[in-house]
């Protein structure tokens, strides 16, 4: 069974920055695109970031140039490096990973930015 463990998730200050990790289990093949979605409170989800098996990204407007995203291979592990967090960045953060026709998600990871 594949399963996708999200972590690294927490209460940060704005302009702090915070790790995302999400790791699939459960399957050897690579999963690609694998990424991130988030949805705040009242919103619609929106795009984070997804990269493929070769490393091309791609990136919400929102979060350009502030996150980075990244994986590696061998672990089926995708990463989100955010930074310049501000408050609208508040969100649960579920990170996604497409396998030949099935698309799994995590159980998601609460990100709160806040003084």
């Amino acid at each position: 069974q594949v399963q996708l463990v999200e972590s690294g998730g927490g209460l940060v200050q704005p302009g702090g920055s915070l790790r995302l990790s999400c790791a699939a289990s459960g399957t050897v093949i690579v999963m690609s695109p694998m990424g991130w979605y988030r949805q705040a409170p009242g919103k619609q989800r929106e795009l984070v970031a997804t990269i493929t098996s070769d490393d091309s990204t791609n990136y919400g407007d929102s979060v350009k140039g502030r996150f980075t995203i990244s994986r590696e291979n061998a672990k089926n592990t995708v990463y989100l490096q955010m930074n310049s967090l501000q408050p609208e960045d508040t969100a649960v953060y579920n990170c996604y990973g497409r396998l030949m026709e099935n698309v799994y998600w995590g159980q998601g990871t609460q990100v709160t930015v806040s003084s």
